[in-house]
């Protein structure tokens, strides 16, 4: 027999939860023109569907895919809609912003599908073309165009507004934007419509519904029903050239990508960040696109051992705040950390400081790693670092040896250095043997942890 949990909250099911979330956002007032032309969509895509296999026209369907793609748009600004209202959580903490470039993204790759669906059955109606029956061909197209220029043009979706704008233009945008440029020099009141470029869901809407009229009227007057393959073509290139450049802007945000065009803002400020009071670099930095228009950063900040890290904090944000919204910046001290002078008691009537040198000798582990050639220790294969950021002084020994330097103005003291045949006579050539360890660092009654053993080729601890 299992637990019996008396308060346990009941789990909902991944519909309830969906049913939850859409209960918040039809709150909203705002969503509700978008949830009617939802409604009115489905409307005329069952009724544009109909009449497309009335008529028997593939290019009518695909201008139909076109209705359907609005109702995909309509569906990512409810979904835009609903990420205002959530915050961020433990497990998203950075918000549900991605939410909606993943929505743009599949809209778009939907879209494109489509278009591929379309290009592989006009391939077939090539080899045998079928009769076009043009009696709803043109209501249609007129019904189909009416929806969805009145749906681009009454609501406002920022997210398919913003990445219409940010990504590159299409082949159908940049032919367009040619003509209308010359059409502007003649009649300049049109230039706040035509340039710098027209809305691309606009123009493939337009220039689908001049297709369609144009296989009207060729089918009417000479029965010449091909065209409605070649316009079904036409209309499935347009989709594709004006999906593929949304597509792709979208799924490098997905990606994860630093945005081409604040790359050389952001070098800028860095170079600014790495000149403040106390900063002495700046480093593992990294930027990406959040969301639609939304940066977010990492960076890593090094500063003096007597710098503010507040302070400095305070100025590395605002700096980097006016162009990215989400950062997080990792600020840690340059640890020079001096080593200990010796590891064990000495006594008080043994050591005179000012009379020695401090010199720091790497740690041995043996006479087995000495190359008896060279009298210097012989290199593993893998060594440990000397010196790193994180653990300085890790692998250093601190050796005390007597000061044989000149000192000046005469003190009296002994000059000159000791020749090496005799440091060879004294153990000195090799670190660790010699008569005793004393000889070695200059004194024999240092309590330290080296010892005073006698036996030749001790290891150290």
């Amino acid at each position: 027999m299992g637990t019996i949990h008396l308060f346990r909250k009941p789990q909902r099911s991944f519909f309830g939860k969906l049913l939850r979330e859409f209960r918040l956002v039809a709150a909203d007032r705002r969503s509700w023109k978008i949830l009617l032309f939802g409604v009115i969509n489905l409307v005329c895509t069952g009724f544009l569907l109909m009449w497309c296999s009335s008529t028997n026209s593939i290019a009518l369907t695909a201008y139909t895919y076109l209705t359907i793609f609005d109702l995909f748009s309509l569906m990512t600004c409810l979904i835009s809609y609903w990420v205002t209202m959530r915050k961020p959580s433990p497990v998203y903490s950075f918000g549900f912003e991605r939410l909606e470039v993943l929505a743009v993204f599949a809209s778009t790759v939907l879209a494109q599908l489509g278009a591929l669906f379309i290009l592989k059955e006009s391939a077939e109606r090539f080899l045998e073309q079928p009769e076009i029956h043009t009696g709803r061909l043109l209501v249609g197209t007129f019904v189909a165009l009416s929806f969805n220029l009145f749906t681009m043009l009454s609501i406002r979706n920022k997210p398919f507004a913003y990445v219409s704008e940010a990504a590159s233009t299409s082949w159908l945008q940049e032919h367009v934007a040619d003509l209308s440029r010359s059409l502007c020099g003649i009649i300049p009141g049109l230039s706040s419509i035509f340039l710098p470029r027209m809305n691309p869901f606009v123009l493939i809407d337009l220039a689908g519904a001049f297709a369609l009229c144009i296989t009207y009227m060729l089918i009417e007057i000479n029965n010449y029903f091909a065209v409605d393959t070649a316009s079904a073509i036409a209309i499935a290139l347009m989709t594709f050239g004006t999906m593929y450049p949304m597509s792709v802007y979208s799924g490098k945000v997905l990606l994860q990508t630093t945005p081409p065009h604040v790359i050389g803002q952001l070098d800028k400020l860095i170079r600014e960040v790495s000149t403040l009071d106390g900063v002495l670099e700046v480093r593992n930095e990294h930027f990406w696109t959040l969301g639609f228009g939304s940066l977010a950063g990492s960076v890593h900040v090094r500063i003096r051992r007597d710098a503010n890290e507040q302070m400095v904090l305070a100025h590395v944000t605002n700096r980097l705040y006016t162009l990215v919204s989400t950062l997080t910046v990792q600020i840690f001290k340059d640890d020079w950390i001096r080593p200990a002078l010796l590891s064990g008691p000495v006594a008080a009537n043994v050591l005179n400081f000012s009379d020695h040198h401090i010199i720091p000798m790497p740690l041995l582990k043996g006479t087995d790693d000495l190359n008896p050639v060279t009298s210097t220790p012989a290199k593993p294969s893998s060594p440990p670092p000397e010196f790193s950021f994180d653990t300085p002084g890790k692998n250093v020994n601190p050796v005390i040896l007597l000061n044989t330097q000149t000192r000046p103005y005469g003190f009296g003291l002994n000059h000159g250095h000791t020749p090496y045949s005799s440091m060879l006579n004294q153990g000195l050539g090799v670190p660790g043997i010699g008569a005793t360890q004393g000889l070695r660092t200059g004194f024999t009654n240092i309590p330290s942890r080296y010892g005073t053993n006698n036996r030749i080729g001790q290891p150290r601890p």
